[in-house]
């Protein structure tokens, strides 16, 4: 298919997008504001020359897992993925932690009486795995390729995760590993569907793993560069779009924007009515990253946690959902629910040899500024004594600094909008084709379209697929169509 696209914006869904339609024919240039290309994929040295750690995205199941990135030859641009023995651990107080292992039997033995009740949950998604990702990273408006494998996930899925996991389980320990999986939402783990989360990333974990990739997440965002560039792409960096007209002659425009950057680039040009539902977008609740570097290993109370790569800081179920609870009403909890990875662990090449990095972040109000780096500490070190002390150089990155270093993360929200409510299934907007707008040949490619948040790719995928059957339908009916933006 011969003619010309723009992508505006270069996070994994622009670049995304990019590759499937250079893929397609078209002559594609992507516009980058920042100095490199990779949005919230980016890595970088705050802690140090040196120190590798990922400004922003650092564990990654659902990339390893994407039915588009899955199928790119990725490694072959130099990815590489590394996993650690332990995808996955939530540390508790007086009693063992908890652990998700790649090896589903293995994760059901450790958690005792729950044994079963974990295998009942997960195995028969983790045996379905693909045909479940296929479906659950696509628009829930349409005909599902594979309704059984839906079917038999949405049962588990639609639960609340608070009320299953004292459902399904007996012990605290199995609840709490749950729990932390479900928080990944970001929405009260008393909401319906928040379930499908728990279920989502534990059943990744054992059908898929929990990966970091060498050198740094960067490595991700360079590797889909050099996919769209053997395609015949360009990335432009240090361009940034303000307006719809600085693009020029083009058949296609893809944005990787979120509604608030729509109006701000197109609003002038696109229908009241459509301008009015993108105003009435509502991002969710915020992040609060703290970047660390350790003289050694954080030292875990159970040291079994030293080998996961990703650390849920929490504490019981009632402790987490109370921490997720207290945030989405606008508090700030004193023990939030922390996120923390260890990607050194599995790649050494981040940091000099004997240090650690540690990446970790706290959900807080939408857009608030107040600190809680001494929070995020203070619940390390709950369940690991003599965290503090190991503390070389520490970096904290508020909302606002967030948004800063990447427009889309509107408030400090990295997921494109909150996941609740009837956004869950209408993202931006009510449509059968949500990536469409308005306006002939300018679409919509971030984490604000289905399925949301988190680094897959799929938006830009079905953004990509949706604009190329437009295409092709505006060339067939050439009096449909044209190119109001130039």
């Amino acid at each position: 298919m011969r003619g010309r696209a723009v992508v505006v914006g270069s996070g994994p869904n622009g670049l995304t997008a990019a590759v499937v339609l250079a893929r397609a024919g078209l002559e594609v240039t992507v516009h980058e504001a920042a100095d490199r290309a990779g949005g919230s994929l980016r890595s970088g040295e705050p802690l140090g020359d040196g120190v590798v750690s990922d400004l922003g995205a650092a564990v990654l199941p659902f990339a390893v897992a994407s039915p588009v990135l899955s199928r790119l030859p990725l490694e072959q641009h130099g990815l590489r993925w590394l996993h650690p023995d332990v995808p996955m651990a939530h540390p508790l107080e007086d009693r063992p932690a908890a652990l998700l292992h790649r090896d589903l039997d293995t994760t059901a033995t450790g958690l005792g009486p729950d044994a079963r009740a974990w295998r009942a949950l997960h195995e028969p998604v983790v045996r379905r795995w693909e045909s479940v990702v296929e479906g659950v990273l696509g628009p829930l408006l349409r005909v599902p390729s594979a309704p059984l494998a839906l079917a038999t996930f949405g049962a588990r899925g639609v639960w609340p995760a608070q009320a299953l996991a004292r459902a399904a389980f007996r012990d605290e320990t199995a609840r709490a590993l749950f729990a932390g999986s479900a928080s990944h939402a970001v929405v009260p783990l008393n909401r319906p569907m928040t379930a499908a989360f728990g279920v989502l990333f534990g059943a990744a974990a054992h059908a898929t793993g929990w990966p970091v990739a060498a050198g740094g997440s960067q490595a991700v965002a360079d590797a889909l560069v050099g996919v769209l560039r053997e395609a015949g792409g360009a990335v432009v960096t240090g361009s940034p779009i303000t307006s719809l007209a600085q693009v020029g002659q083009a058949d296609l425009v893809l944005l990787d924007l979120t509604p608030r950057q729509v109006l701000a680039l197109a609003g002038d040009r696109l229908p009241p009515s459509y301008s009015r539902r993108l105003a009435r977008w509502r991002y969710g609740v915020a992040t609060y990253k703290v970047d660390y570097l350790l003289d050694g290993p954080v030292p875990w109370s159970d040291p079994r946690v030293a080998a996961a790569g990703t650390v849920h800081v929490g504490g019981t179920l009632d402790e987490v959902a109370h921490a997720e609870a207290e945030v989405h009403a606008g508090r700030h909890p004193e023990r939030p629910f922390v996120l923390l990875a260890q990607q050194s662990l599995v790649d050494p090449s981040r940091t000099p040899e004997g240090r650690q990095v540690v990446w970790a972040y706290a959900h807080v109000p939408h857009g608030s500024d107040v600190p809680v780096g001494a929070q995020v500490d203070a619940q390390v070190e709950r369940f690991a004594p003599g965290f503090r002390d190991r503390v070389l150089a520490r970096v904290e990155t508020s909302p606002s600094a967030l948004e800063a270093w990447n427009p889309n993360l509107v408030g400090g929200d990295i997921g494109g909008g909150a996941l609740d409510g009837l956004q869950q299934v209408f993202r931006p907007v009510a449509s059968s084709v949500p990536y469409a707008t308005p306006l002939p040949g300018v679409f919509l490619c971030s984490s604000s379209t289905p399925p949301g948040g988190g680094v897959h790719g799929m938006c830009g995928h079905h953004a990509a697929t949706a604009a190329l059957t437009a295409l092709a339908r505006r060339r067939r009916s050439p009096l449909i169509g044209g190119r109001p933006w130039t």
